[in-house]
């Protein structure tokens, strides 16, 4: 990657997913203007209303920010950060995250403050670090991808959310509810490195960040990860009560000990309907945001992709890690 380092007065483009109501948009935007303000920095910020308006909105920005040498900003969640930064990794233009969703992974991951104020601020005294991206087909992914029972598990999610609340709890109910309920089994072939392996599973799920993959209890494909690598891993079929405890060892951090679960790192990845299935496209999801997509599907790594804007102390850590 080349040296995308800002310049210390280039201006930011900020693209804020509005989500959560008029009068929490409207104090975001003002914590965005007012600490941006306070350091004599320039703040172009877009609001976006209507999520079908995000992709549009993210790349006309990042189109602005490329030209004028900015700094792209995404505001929101995981989904949100996803668009924003497809569109900094399409114009090599440096990229910042205020991170405002649920689980907030990819910020956490990379050790940037929950709280907006800080994470403004934080923006201020950040140095760009290159960083790993997944792609599933054309569509990059920051946190994860996954195809089967997981897009179904966020498809009710988030209609879960909009009817009781947004909250970690309604969604860790959410995903019992639906991973305890009927569901169809992929019959699917994986073509890594030569070797093909026919499986039969709910799910396959591709992991891209280190938090999650630590907090579930992969700790071998944690490594992987920080090796430039991709994690996968696919729970083999099960009834109710065997899914309930898979649920529980993630719960716990302890999936890596499960004996029904089959997990490998790779590079690229290739996934096929096994030979008698009519169906020529799947639902998929990339980071939260569900889509269907034509067989076959392919995963692979991009190391180093995106330039990131990371705090001084998440780089130690970082160091320290490796």
């Amino acid at each position: 990657m080349p040296n995308l380092e800002p310049d210390k007065n280039a201006a930011f483009y900020v693209v804020l997913n509005a989500g959560s109501g008029h009068s929490e948009t409207e104090l975001r935007c003002s914590t965005i203007r007012d600490v941006l303000g306070e350091a004599g920095r320039t703040c172009h910020l877009e609001i976006v209303e209507d999520a079908a308006d995000l992709a549009d909105t993210a790349r006309r920005m990042a189109q602005q920010a490329k030209d004028n040498d900015g700094v792209l900003v995404a505001a929101g969640g995981d989904g949100t950060i996803n668009t924003v930064a497809h569109q900094a990794v399409l114009q090599g233009c440096v990229f910042g995250v205020l991170p405002q969703g649920t689980f907030n992974y990819f910020g956490r991951t990379h050790g940037i403050p929950e709280d907006l104020a800080e994470a403004v601020r934080s923006l201020l005294t950040s140095t760009v670090q290159p960083v790993q991206v997944g792609m599933l087909n054309d569509r990059i992914f920051l946190v994860n991808a996954s195809v089967g029972l997981y897009p179904t598990l966020l498809e009710a999610r988030e209609h879960d959310k909009q009817q009781y609340g947004r909250s970690r709890v309604v969604a860790i109910l959410s995903a019992l509810k639906t991973a305890l309920g009927r569901h169809r089994a992929l019959r699917i072939a994986l073509e890594t490195e030569g070797h093909t392996r026919k499986l039969r599973t709910p799910t396959l799920f591709v992991g891209n960040n280190r938090l999650q993959m630590e907090q579930v209890g992969m700790e071998p494909l944690k490594s992987a990860l920080e090796d430039g690598e991709l994690a996968a891993i696919a729970p083999r079929r099960v009834g109710k009560l065997g899914m309930l405890g898979l649920l529980l060892r993630g719960a716990l951090g302890r999936l890596g000990e499960a004996e029904n679960v089959i997990a490998f790192s790779f590079k690229r990845l290739t996934v096929k309907h096994a030979r008698l299935s009519p169906r020529r496209t799947v639902k998929v999801a990339t980071d939260g945001e569900v889509t269907r997509m034509k067989m076959p599907l392919e995963f692979r790594v991009l190391e180093g992709r995106l330039a990131l804007l990371k705090p001084p102390h998440a780089q130690a850590d970082s160091r320290d890690a490796a």
